[in-house]
């Protein structure tokens, strides 16, 4: 069996997500970041980086959510979650969701975790304002560019669907006011209406 490490309100929200979506048999392993239990040895023996997503599987424990969800997709194929079978299309999904981690999440990291970067605290306190600035940019590519509607990557669902909600979950928090990306707020509005996502934030809000 599949067991998944998260913590609520992290990244991690996009794997539990497509697990339901794959309608995987896993066991949930919820964490709390706040109080560091990322930090834990028995974690860190589990995933080194201290950090959620990790998946465990048979053949080992894997991190980082574009793997994540492309490991799922790939193990249940029937679930249609990525264009398996065609590269092209398959590597778009990749880039997409490599663009959500590599870019967009470190926008919104440096608000709560500037000290990965500077020890200076004039330096933490100009990181965090600039975040919205930073982060509002991602999120107007995706609008113009990225998003093809009416989900990332056109009329199919895929493993970009739930990360890219999960992200924008993220953009009022940091005082973006979602409605200045209308299809970003349509697609959030969409996802909540999918059985699977209806299903975890119920979850989330026990």
């Amino acid at each position: 069996m599949l067991k998944l490490f998260h913590a609520w309100g992290s990244c991690s929200l996009a794997s539990l997500i497509t697990l339901e979506e794959a309608g995987a048999d896993y066991e949930l392993v919820t964490m709390s970041t706040k109080a560091g239990d990322q930090r834990t040895s028995e974690y860190l023996a589990v995933n080194p980086k201290g950090r959620v997503p990790a998946l465990v599987t048979e053949r080992g424990v894997l991190t980082e959510t574009p793997a994540i969800l492309a490991f799922v997709a790939q193990t249940f194929p029937a679930a249609k979650l990525a264009p398996l079978g065609d590269p092209f299309a398959f590597a778009r999904a990749q880039a997409f969701n490599s663009y959500l981690c590599s870019t967009v999440h470190v926008a919104h990291a440096h608000r709560h975790r500037g000290y990965r970067w500077a020890d200076d605290p004039a330096a933490l306190a100009e990181m965090t304002r600039k975040v919205p600035e930073v982060e509002a940019a991602c999120f107007q590519l995706i609008e113009d560019d990225m998003l093809a509607g009416p989900w990332v990557l056109g009329e199919a669902y895929s493993i970009c669907d739930p990360y890219l909600f999960t992200l924008a979950g993220w953009l009022e928090g940091d005082g973006i006011d979602i409605a200045r990306f209308p299809k970003v707020l349509a697609h959030s509005e969409r996802m909540r209406s999918r059985q699977a996502v209806r299903k975890v934030l119920a979850e989330m809000a026990v």
